[in-house]
């Protein structure tokens, strides 16, 4: 497959035919729940538990801007490639708590993730985005200006490794961002990481979603899946191992979302 920075998701007649991605709608790509028309990403068994995170801590609390984004994604066809709400609002609070100021961020949709990354940066923050498609970018970007940000990003239309190993010629780009963020093709995220390790400082962090990947790491090998879980399935479990052995970075997978992992560099 070709080295790209795009999200990832299901073809969108695939989409059409099973329902959303964790299998919550029926074959006639009806939804069963309020949630599931678009980042239905949850792991949690219960339908009715993830409503109520969502209904309690995460919508009355989402930047109107962000509502707006989310809602003009849930029209798009490929929608599921979108990050969820409470996922987004995890992020923002990260951002926050470790006083990032130069980010980047590999595989953009139509930006929900990117905006809450914004919203919670300084006025001088930046964040290099990332995406092969410019015209799903574009399709949040109002959203983005309305809401004062837009200034802080630099979107970059392409494939990311090229642009990451132009970054790591340069060597006084070494250690200077404060956070990273991959929601892109899973085939590349083991390139990706052994470059985001030179550019992230120390005590920096880096975000890999996806990591649980729709619940199918922990499925056998003959188990029925869709046939793009089971292509990006490998990936992701060579990912997940190869993250648990590198003394490099210290790790936490969380199951939010669709599962994320907190690489914190620590040499």
């Amino acid at each position: 497959m070709a080295t790209t920075a795009t999200k990832t998701t299901a073809p969108a007649q695939e989409q059409q035919a099973n329902g959303n991605g964790n299998g919550n709608g029926n074959g006639n790509g009806e939804q069963k729940t309020r949630h599931s028309e678009v980042g239905r990403k949850s792991l949690l068994k219960s339908d009715d538990l993830y409503q109520y995170i969502l209904d309690t801590s995460v919508y009355p609390r989402e930047p109107e801007s962000m509502k707006e984004l989310r809602e003009i994604t849930a029209k798009h066809p490929w929608n599921l490639m979108t990050t969820s709400a409470d996922e987004g609002q995890f992020l923002n609070m990260l951002i926050k708590l470790i006083g990032a100021k130069k980010t980047m961020e590999i595989g953009v949709y139509t930006g929900y993730s990117l905006l809450a990354t914004a919203l919670a940066l300084p006025e001088d923050g930046t964040i290099l985005a990332m995406d092969i498609n410019r015209e799903n970018y574009e399709l949040g970007l109002p959203c983005i200006n309305k809401a004062g940000v837009g200034h802080k990003i630099d979107f970059r239309e392409g494939p990311a490794l090229p642009v990451l190993d132009d970054l790591v010629a340069d060597k006084e780009q070494h250690g200077s961002f404060d956070f990273a963020f991959v929601d892109a093709d899973k085939d590349n995220y083991l390139s990706y990481h052994e470059r985001l390790l030179k550019l992230v400082r120390p005590g920096g962090l880096i975000g890999y979603d996806n990591t649980l990947w729709n619940g199918s790491v922990v499925l056998p090998d003959d188990a029925p899946m869709r046939k793009y879980i089971r292509f990006y399935r490998d990936f992701v479990l060579a990912l997940n191992s190869a993250l648990a052995a590198d003394d490099r970075v210290e790790i936490c997978q969380l199951p939010v979302g669709d599962g994320v992992t907190l690489c914190r560099r620590v040499k």
